[in-house]
């Protein structure tokens, strides 16, 4: 919506998973609109992405700052050779944060990278998940 200079970007931008903002701001949501920008969204990352997981069963150990998920977003945020490319979408992000992160989020950009502990966690997911693949196929 940035790149396209759209002024619907203000009401999308508005958190409405709380009830004061769903209470006083509801009416100027256009949720055609939203329907069509989030299937736009969903065409782009199912033709244009590849995705890898681990299963990381705890949801300690895997989300918040206490999970892997704040020291791997903390990895990449501050891996001088990961960079986006030109024409990344997220070139256009009014969010400064995401444009110089290279990371299509804020949470966690300052984050540490990953430790031993983390090593260890994330080559037992490694280890779990391709069991699950294997008794899955």
């Amino acid at each position: 919506m940035n790149k396209e200079k759209d002024d619907y970007l203000k009401i999308w931008e508005i958190d409405f998973t709380t009830r004061q903002n769903r209470v006083s701001y509801n009416n100027l949501r256009d949720i055609n609109k939203e329907k069509n920008i989030e299937s736009h969204i969903t065409k782009i990352l199912r033709q244009q992405f590849s995705f890898r997981f681990i299963n990381v069963e705890n949801q300690i150990e895997r989300m918040g700052d206490k999970g892997l998920e704040s020291s791997l977003i903390g990895t990449v945020s501050h891996c001088k050779l990961c960079k986006p490319s030109n024409n990344w979408l997220g070139c256009f992000s009014p969010k400064k944060q995401i444009k110089t992160s290279g990371l299509w989020l804020v949470q966690h950009i300052g984050s540490n990278g990953i430790n031993n502990q983390d090593k260890e966690t994330i080559s037992n997911a490694i280890g779990r998940t391709k069991e699950w693949i294997t008794n899955c196929r």
